[in-house]
């Protein structure tokens, strides 16, 4: 009896440990969304701007930029130190050196929504510890709910995301421009964008510490890759995805590169479908303007 007991007690102790072990697994493996929403309100997207705006500069971020999209939609885009220090440790690490926030009338309420700061972190291929933006983001926003995809991600899957079959990879870059060193390739894409080349302007600059980087924001003012455009066509069913905007171009050393278009905006809408109102096809022609668009900012 007492050998039965003690193999009982062995048994039990084990199937504890198991227990144990698989839910720390579920911990570390959690499934992740593009967006997350903090707030819904009553007030104007004017209050609520300036409102999130000093909730976030409270919690140390810098505002670097902002633009309206629309007339109902207000984009700002910030950064924060230790941000730029996990962007700087990996390759083209600058694209993950900002979080955006989209202030949206949806239905005549004003709600708050940005990027999921450890989505991005794992889309992005990036290093370092995100926990830290991940919590000051929250605490300056809100968290009602993490939205933009019918399930979840893991992180092994962001990190090799591809939307499709032949579809592109977070490396899969366009290759827009070389130049003599890095100084040129900024001063290039600057002035690309002061002349507003293929309809271009500038939102932000961001340059990463310690490393010739720096990441500039850019929205476009025609074709089918205008922020109006992509909000109109795949944007109109619940919390709005409008923090997908705007884009980027990537100064690394002498280069000039630009994440695929395609890659970009799957990555914001992983469950849209391909066919159909409201679908890829309905923005067929927005990744070769996004490209040709970006192309022309360093096209002299």
């Amino acid at each position: 009896m007492m050998v039965i007991n003690t193999m009982i007690l062995k048994f039990s102790r084990w199937v504890t440990v198991t227990y144990f072990i698989l839910m720390a697994s579920v911990a570390v493996a959690a499934d992740y969304k593009p967006f997350i929403l903090g707030s819904v309100s009553q007030a104007s997207v004017s209050e609520v701007a300036n409102e999130t705006q000093a909730s976030l500069q409270a919690n140390g971020y810098e505002v670097v930029g902002s633009y309206q999209p629309n007339a109902d939609t207000q984009v700002m885009v910030v950064t924060h130190p230790a941000l730029k220090k996990i962007a700087s440790l990996s390759k083209h690490g600058g694209f993950g050196a900002m979080q955006r926030i989209a202030v949206v009338n949806r239905a005549g309420q004003t709600e708050v929504t940005y990027t999921n700061p450890t989505y991005l972190w794992n889309v992005y291929r990036m290093e370092g510890d995100i926990s830290g933006v991940q919590q000051t983001m929250e605490k300056a926003l809100g968290n009602q709910k993490t939205f933009g995809s019918e399930s979840g991600l893991s992180a092994d899957a962001l990190r090799e995301y591809h939307y499709k079959f032949l579809m592109p990879y977070f490396d899969d870059v366009d290759e827009l421009a070389e130049f003599e060193g890095y100084d040129a390739a900024v001063n290039a894409v600057e002035t690309g964008l002061a002349a507003k080349k293929g309809g271009t302007s500038m939102v932000y600059r961001i340059d990463l510490p310690g490393k010739e980087e720096t990441v500039f924001g850019v929205a476009f003012s025609q074709g089918e890759g205008r922020g109006a455009n992509i909000l109109d066509q795949i944007d109109q069913t619940g919390s709005s995805h409008a923090a997908h905007l705007p884009y980027e171009l990537l100064v690394t050393g002498s280069s000039v590169i630009a994440l695929n278009a395609k890659f970009r905006i799957a990555i914001n809408w992983p469950s849209l479908s391909m066919m159909g109102s409201g679908s890829f096809m309905s923005i067929a022609d927005a990744p070769d303007e996004i490209k040709n668009a970006l192309q022309a900012v360093v096209t002299p």
